[in-house]
């Protein structure tokens, strides 16, 4: 869901960081229910949540939940597969373009994600199943 800067309010801002520490907290819960599983193939599992920024209404700040997948057998650790979900990002606009600076005419809008939390948690939990049920 698109949000512009004259929607940028505390409750805005409440409902982001509370998504944030429910998926943060879900992220956990699949390490714990998951790793062992994925140890036992030889892979490495890894979840959690990735922020870029300090401030959620500044251009530039960023959250995601992300699930990554590599080989243990590999001497670097090869990335195998990677899942992201994007819950909240702040971009300033131009004409519909992303920049970076400070253009006047340009805005701040933010991106919030459309499913619930009980769609996100679904989706992660099958792409999990999906991985493992797949030949690997």
């Amino acid at each position: 869901m698109k949000y512009y800067q004259k929607d940028f309010t505390q409750k805005l801002k409440r409902k982001i960081q509370a998504t944030e520490s429910a998926l943060k907290e879900h992220s956990e819960i699949l390490l714990r229910e998951n790793k062992s599983i994925f140890s036992v193939k030889n892979l490495e599992f890894d979840a959690g949540l990735d922020i870029d920024g300090h401030n959620h209404f500044e251009p530039g700040y960023g959250s995601a939940i992300a699930i990554g997948i590599s080989d243990k057998t590999e001497p670097n650790g090869e990335l195998i597969n990677l899942h992201v979900i994007t819950i909240w990002e702040c971009q300033r606009t131009l004409l519909g373009l992303n920049i970076s600076k400070n253009i006047p005419g340009s805005k701040i809008i933010g991106e919030f994600l459309d499913e619930s939390l009980e769609e996100i948690q679904e989706e992660l939990k099958e792409y999990i199943e999906e991985f493992l049920g797949e030949e690997y």
